[in-house]
C-alpha cells in the first residue's frame, strides 16, 4: 500500500517534467580538458538548483561522456540502475517508489519534486542515446566512536575517485550539499577536510549556489519553506568563475531568487 501511494505521488509530481536543455550563461568555462570533476554545492530543497544542474549536465554532454553523481546512498544504486533501465517512465517511477528508505522518504530536500524532475531529465538524456551514467555519492561509512564526519568526507572523495576511474573518459558532475563541495579545510570543525578538498584541486571546479534570496524547503524546528539570505549580487546570473568565500569555491551558480520545492511524498 505504501509503495502504491508513493508511486501515485511520484507520478503526479513528474507529469510534464521538462526535457529541454536550456543554455547556462558562462558554463563554457567549466569544460576545460584538465577539469575532471565539476561540483555544484547547493542548498537542498529548491526548485531551481536541480533544474540548473540538469542544464549543466546537458551542456557537458556536448563535450563528451558524463558520470552524474547525486547525493543518494550507495545502497540505492540498484534502484537508480533499475530507474534508468526501465522500459517506461511509469516503470521508472515505480522503481523509485519501491525503495523503502532514503531521499523519497526523508524530507531533507533530496526527495523533492525538483529532484524527481532532475532524475527524469537525466533518464531522458540517457534514453536519447547520450553517454551518461547515474551513480550515488553517499558512501556506506561505518559509524565508529571517535571517528567523526571528517572520515565520511574522506570516504566520499574516495567514492568519487572510483567513479571517475570506472569511466576515465567521462567528466564527473556532482550535485551535493554545499559543505561537501568546499575545497578548503574547516579548521577546528569536526568536518575537517570537506570531500572535494581531498581531490587534486587542479582537476576540480567547485561552484556554490548563490544566495540571492527566495526560499528552500527545509526541516529545522519543523518542515516547510524557509527564507534564503541575500548575500550575493542580485544581478548575477549563470556560472560566475571567481574565487568565493576565501577559496572554498571556485565560483558561483547564480540563479536569482529561488523557490521551495516540497517533498514528493507528503
Amino acid at each position: 500500500m505504501i509503495a502504491a501511494l508513493l508511486a501515485a505521488s511520484l507520478h503526479a509530481a513528474a507529469l510534464d517534467a521538462p526535457a529541454e536543455c536550456r543554455p547556462m550563461p558562462g558554463a563554457e568555462v567549466l569544460w576545460r580538458d584538465d577539469v575532471r570533476y565539476v561540483f555544484v554545492g547547493e542548498t537542498h530543497g529548491t526548485t531551481e538548483a536541480p533544474a540548473a544542474f540538469a542544464d549543466l549536465v546537458c551542456a557537458a554532454l556536448e563535450q563528451g561522456p558524463v558520470t552524474v553523481s547525486v547525493e543518494y546512498p550507495v545502497q540505492m544504486q540498484p534502484t537508480l540502475d533499475a530507474f534508468m533501465a526501465a522500459d517506461s517512465d511509469t516503470a521508472a517511477r515505480a522503481a523509485l517508489a519501491a525503495y523503502g528508505y532514503g531521499p523519497f522518504v526523508h524530507h531533507d530536500g533530496r526527495g523533492s519534486g525538483a529532484m524527481l524532475d532532475l532524475l527524469l531529465r537525466l533518464r531522458g538524456m540517457a534514453k536519447a542515446g547520450q553517454d551518461l551514467t547515474l551513480v550515488a555519492s553517499v558512501p556506506d561509512s561505518p559509524r565508529v566512536e571517535g571517528f567523526r564526519q571528517s572520515y565520511s568526507e574522506m570516504d566520499r572523495a574516495v567514492l568519487w575517485g572510483r567513479q571517475a576511474m570506472a569511466r576515465p573518459q567521462a567528466r564527473v558532475l556532482a550535485l551535493v550539499g554545499r559543505v561537501h563541495a568546499e575545497k578548503v579545510r574547516r579548521v577546528g570543525s569536526p568536518l575537517g577536510l570537506p570531500a572535494a578538498a581531498h581531490i587534486r584541486p587542479e582537476e576540480t571546479l567547485s561552484l556554490t549556489l548563490a544566495h540571492q534570496g527566495g526560499e528552500a524547503w527545509m526541516c529545522l524546528d519543523e518542515c516547510g519553506a524557509a527564507p534564503i539570505p541575500t548575500t550575493d549580487d542580485l544581478a548575477a546570473r549563470g556560472v560566475v568563475l571567481a574565487p568565493q568565500q576565501n577559496g572554498r569555491f571556485d565560483g558561483l551558480l547564480a540563479l536569482g531568487p529561488v523557490t521551495a520545492s516540497p517533498p514528493v511524498k507528503p
